[in-house]
């Protein structure tokens, strides 16, 4: 089954809000069946885009009366999907079947899948051949008429799929529940025109759309109204936001507008280009009481004849430039970066130089990740595949670079007091709360739950490779 149509703006939100009182009869009708209310579980895989569309989907369940649960044995079980490595995918081939067995002792359980490895063409045809139990499919681009496809699903027998291959529509204003009380993301774009050749996330997620400010600063206002002082802003790359709007404007723009608003005190975003980093950004960063003290600025390999391979449009030159003026401009800016191994061509020299590059930059601390190869990128039919004992090899070794660097790079606030948001009880020892410093490194210090949602400041007293232990302070 396929829905088609598309309407705008707050006439589609009125008709999806229109859906959601619908499933509301339909999800009413299921307790009364069961003598309980139904249960819910959305289990998130891949990016923080992933995680902020998973709470969109737990607000539409609660508020048509799904209870929400961390559990799989839930009546309905949605997998909000990554396709960025295929391991991921695996990874929810192989819990699908879990799912079946446990649907065939329980047929009214529902099952869902959305996200991004829905967008491969592949990936549904394997499903609606081998996974025939899967009551809904959708993908990324559709997923705020997510009411309309439970009620689809409530009405049809047999698996609905929804898959759009793009779209230029964006529908924000639909409920939500979020993670935390206290912070939040935001999306502020969607897609990505860069195509790396090794990323299938354009191809997936669609071309650079961005929201309007004012509909940004809108959300934004409602939600420091709700109890949040952290938000974050997020993009598959948030330097070139406002470039596809009737008025552009910048991303500095964007940043300059939301440090206005009263009573949100910490501002971070992700992912960052290189390439299109600029220097009004620096400067807003440089300057801002808000905005956060880390940068996530993907580096993928060291190397520029790699570099150029991947299509990234910057050079090993370029970065390290980049960096040493971020450095010199906000001396106490932590970096975060992803890096990529085994990409096809790669040889070991060119790891050296991807290693030379992290003890150069000095890095907090470093996403490593084996190169996965991605159907349909052209990576995947580059010749030059690296084999994999040697992909291994050069892994580790950079690695333990990471490693020796980060501990190091971390260390250096050792003996100062730096302000933590505290985001929960630790889960390990309850007489301890932890929180996140500005520049994204955890603290764990003594204290109760009702600090949970406090910026507090704390005295770090010890390091251990990636946090700290501190005592807060009057």
């Amino acid at each position: 089954m396929k829905i088609t149509d598309k309407l705008a703006g707050a006439e589609e939100t009125a008709r999806q809000y229109s859906y959601i009182e619908k499933a509301k009869t339909y999800v009413d009708e299921l307790a009364r069946n069961l003598g309980r209310k139904p249960s819910c579980c959305v289990i998130t895989f891949g990016c923080q885009m992933n995680a902020r569309d998973s709470e969109k989907l737990s607000g539409i369940l609660e508020k048509v009366g799904y209870k929400l649960t961390e559990n799989e044995n839930a009546d309905f079980v949605i997998y909000n999907t990554c396709t960025v490595r295929d391991n991921a995918n695996q990874r929810v081939y192989g819990r699908l079947g879990h799912l079946g067995t446990m649907k065939k002792k329980n047929p009214h359980k529902k099952i869902a899948l959305c996200g991004c490895m829905m967008q491969e063409g592949a990936v549904i045809e394997k499903l609606k051949k081998s996974y025939g139990f899967v009551d809904l499919i959708f993908g990324t681009h559709n997923i705020y008429k997510f009411a309309e496809l439970l009620v689809c699903m409530f009405e049809t027998k047999g698996m609905v799929v929804d898959i759009w291959e793009d779209t230029d529509q964006i529908v924000e204003d639909l409920p939500s529940e979020r993670k935390y009380p206290f912070k939040s993301g935001i999306n502020i774009m969607f897609g990505c025109n860069n195509f790396c050749s090794y990323c299938i996330v354009p191809y997936v997620r669609g071309r650079e759309r961005s929201r309007s400010p004012q509909d940004i600063i809108k959300e934004i206002k409602a939600l420091v109204a709700d109890g949040v002082i952290e938000v974050m802003l997020l993009g598959q790359n948030v330097n070139s936001y406002g470039k596809n709007l009737d008025e552009p404007i910048s991303f500095a723009q964007l940043l300059e507008e939301v440090e206005k608003i009263e009573g949100l005190e910490r501002i971070r975003f992700m992912t960052s280009h290189p390439k299109d980093l600029s220097d009004d950004l620096i400067q807003v960063m440089k300057k801002s009481t808000k905005i956060c003290r880390h940068l996530h600025l993907p580096l993928q390999s060291g190397s520029t004849r790699i570099l150029k391979a991947m299509n990234r449009k910057y050079t090993r030159e370029d970065y390290l430039a980049l960096v040493s003026k971020l450095h010199r401009e906000i001396p106490d800016l932590s970096i975060t970066t992803d890096i990529i191994v085994g990409f096809p061509g790669e040889e070991p020299c060119d790891v050296d130089d991807t290693i030379d590059m992290v003890r150069q930059v000095k890095y907090d601390n470093a996403f490593t990740f084996l190169y996965s190869k991605r159907t349909g990128t052209p990576a995947a039919s580059m010749e030059n595949q690296v084999p994999e004992e040697v992909v291994k090899e050069g892994f580790d070794r950079l690695l333990k670079t990471v490693q020796d660097t980060a501990r190091e790079q971390v260390q250096r606030f050792l003996g100062q007091t730096m302000d933590a948001l505290v985001e929960e009880v630790n889960d390990q020892d309850s007489s301890l709360v932890t929180g996140r410093l500005s520049n994204n490194t955890i603290v764990h210090f003594k204290g109760d739950p009702s600090l949970v949602g406090k910026i507090v400041p704390v005295y770090l007293k010890e390091c251990h490779g990636f946090y700290y232990l501190g005592e807060m302070q009057p």
